[in-house]
């Protein structure tokens, strides 16, 4: 990424503001705006998430916001209430004193004598969800958001649940924000207060994997924020962004097909990355593209932002498996609406196709598979972070547990762009299963690269809301919704689909062995097919090259560490995945901090025993300056029986290497036909 030094406009940072609420609560922001603007006001841009402003996103934020100030802009980075160095504790996401915090937040920046009195939203993942969550609100000075990896439905695409099935990024996050949530405050900041606020978040936060976990069900606690309700609530115009290595890349497809607003929907090939920051690559220059966008929804320049097609995607070309790459060869392709014109919905009967040795042709009979808890070892993680390496590996091991389906070597190019469909006529032997669907492009070398998947939970076959006991030995067709994405399969390769009963530990695995009959001849996969070359393919270059503001100087003084092991003792039959994110101690220059973030998880089972599966999550978190220092170790256990899961939770919070506080959660929680 290119560093840019000069800027249209000079610009001032107040590096920490206090913003007052109707409740008495007051919460930090870091501004930075032209300075000029105390003469000529400019629009206000706001980013509200709980990521800590002063240092977990300090570096990426003087990227961003500087940057946008350059251009005639007044940009609020602020800590939600009980996070960063803002007063009040936080208790769960996108509740709705959030939301009407963030209302207050918008009222006042459009009252401040140097903005216009007109506002945007910005933000990516919390930023992105609540700046889509607020726009449904309508405040009146909300002029336009710019929302990255978001979601509109909080239950059926988000970290927690996906098909109805229990995701083990539950867990992963629930212990990310455990640990965040119990963070101090800043006393450089906030003064002697900062023990007495700490205190106040050590013992209120809470542990939200419990609340997570007690609606295991599309109810009204995932109903409230989550947008597509009622998509007409939004009325301003909305950029959706994400990548296809990102767990949120549905969510771009849906609001351009939900929204009535002018809409515009951009993914590339990225993690889950701001685009110039983007890895895989190719990053872009996004943030040129924001200025455009705020300068024609804030600023009314006419400057054709929304010409052009509604959606751009990157349609990625066939690449080896690999667990991390730099980039994604590809092109950008775009359409004019979505659903596009230009994409057929082309259904592939799986009678046709063949399974095992060449040339075995499928008819009438039925096939089973009761799959190994083994099968997801592979899997990478839902939502990738671009933390190698965490995509997924060849699937070739992960087949060897499932049903493969394999077409015939492609005799040409093929192209697929939105959400391919497993619909498949099946029967199970136990009350409560799950089936696992990926799609991957196998090249001629027998490597398989997992190009999508999906997930189905067969109790929420008929909807998430009231799950239904399958009864064993019965007949069920159901659909497998396929993550969207857009991939390009070479001639001579095949396309596989196979099929599942357990992905863990992507997913929690039903409570107890399933096995799994399909009869093919009844079952079919839809692939969205798009025409090799249309009209609407966009030049190259598409964008500007990425660039941002001077980022602020920071020290590295230990180093981090990525791993992912798996393992298994053939003595026992145990077998775990190990997971370390190290990101060692970084020295923050201009204010003297430095803190350490290191986060370990293991996943583990024992042969086929499904009452063995079990995650464990340590995260430590440190924050030193001269003679102060204060930090929290945290740990999570989550395991199950047949019934119930079981939370396990400790917390333990340091100053200067004295223990000074301590909890421990342990709670007992009905499955609830997961």
């Amino acid at each position: 990424m290119k560093t840019v030094s000069s800027l249209p406009h000079e610009i001032a940072e107040e590096e920490h503001v206090w913003i007052p609420l109707s409740d008495g609560t007051r919460l930090a922001a870091r501004i930075w705006r032209p300075t000029e603007s105390d003469s000529e006001p400019v629009p206000a841009i706001l980013e509200f998430i709980p990521y800590r402003k002063r240092d977990l996103t300090a570096l990426r934020d003087s990227i961003n916001h500087p940057y946008l100030a350059g251009h005639g802009y007044a940009c609020a980075r602020v800590d939600l209430r009980g996070s960063g160095d803002s007063e009040g504790v936080l208790v769960d996401e996108y509740l709705e004193q959030e939301l009407q915090d963030g209302m207050e937040v918008l009222e006042w920046l459009a009252s401040q004598p140097w903005c216009t009195g007109r506002t945007g939203m910005m933000g990516i993942s919390w930023g992105g969800f609540n700046a889509l969550q607020i726009a449904a609100r309508r405040p009146p000075s909300l002029g336009a958001i710019a929302a990255l990896s978001y979601t509109d439905d909080r239950y059926a695409d988000d970290v927690h649940y996906m098909g109805g099935c229990l995701l083990g990024d539950n867990l992963s996050w629930a212990a990310t924000m455990f640990a965040y949530t119990s963070c101090p405050p800043d006393p450089e900041l906030v003064g002697d207060r900062w023990r007495k606020m700490w205190r106040e978040r050590l013992e209120g936060s809470g542990h939200w994997l419990e609340a997570w976990l007690e609606h295991q069900r599309r109810d009204d606690y995932w109903r409230h924020g989550s947008v597509c309700e009622d998509f007409s609530s939004v009325q301003c115009p909305v950029l959706g962004v994400s990548g296809w290595a990102d767990g949120y890349s549905n969510a771009v497809f849906r609001t351009l097909e939900g929204l009535e607003v002018p809409r515009k929907g951009l993914i590339g090939p990225w993690s889950h990355k701001y685009p110039h920051l983007g890895k895989p690559g190719p990053a872009i220059g996004f943030l040129q593209s924001l200025v455009r966008w705020w300068d024609r929804w804030l600023k009314d320049v006419d400057n054709g932002v929304m010409n052009g097609p509604m959606l751009c995607a990157w349609m990625q070309e066939s690449v080896p498996p690999s667990t991390a790459y730099e980039e994604r060869p590809g092109r950008w392709v775009g359409e004019p609406s979505w659903p596009s014109p230009h994409v057929r919905r082309i259904p592939y009967p799986l009678g046709l196709y063949q399974i095992g040795k060449e040339g075995q042709e499928l008819s009438s009979r039925p096939l089973s598979v009761e799959s190994p808890l083994s099968v997801g070892q592979y899997a990478g993680k839902w939502c990738s972070y671009n933390a190698p390496p965490d995509l997924p590996y060849d699937q070739r091991e992960e087949d060897g547990g499932s049903l493969v389906f394999d077409s015939d070597p492609l005799i040409e190019r093929c192209e697929i762009l939105g959400g391919a469909v497993a619909d498949l006529s099946i029967e199970v032997d136990r009350p409560v299963a799950m089936v696992a669907a990926r799609l991957s492009d196998v090249d001629e070398d027998g490597r398989a690269t997992r190009v999508t998947y999906g997930l189905l939970n067969l109790t929420h076959r008929n909807g998430n809301a009231e799950p239904e006991p399958l009864v064993p030995g019965q007949r069920y067709q159901v659909r497998v919704q396929l993550n969207g994405v857009a991939q390009a399969f070479p001639p001579g390769h095949r396309i596989r689909l196979a099929l599942s009963t357990s992905y863990w530990p992507l997913a929690w695995p039903p409570p107890e062995p399933v096995q799994l009959t399909v009869y093919p001849e009844q079952s079919c996969f839809e692939l969205p097919i798009r025409p090799v070359r249309e009209p609407d393919d966009l030049p190259t270059p598409l964008f500007h090259d990425p660039e941002g503001a001077e980022p602020l100087a920071s020290t590295h003084l230990s180093a981090g560490e990525q791993k992912w092991q798996i393992s298994k003792d053939l003595a026992d039959y145990s077998s775990a995945l190990e997971v370390v994110k190290d990101l060692g101690v970084v020295r923050f220059d201009d204010i003297g901090l430095d803190v350490e973030r290191r986060a370990e998880e293991t996943y583990s089972w024992s042969g086929d025993d499904f009452d063995s599966v079990r995650g464990d999550v340590e995260w430590t978190m440190g924050f030193s300056r001269g003679d102060w220092s204060a930090g929290t170790v945290t740990r999570t256990t989550l395991t199950s029986t047949r019934t119930q899961f079981h939370l396990h939770a400790e917390l333990d919070a340091y100053e200067g290497g004295q223990r000074v506080y301590s909890d421990n959660w342990d709670r007992w929680i009905p499955r609830d036909h997961v």
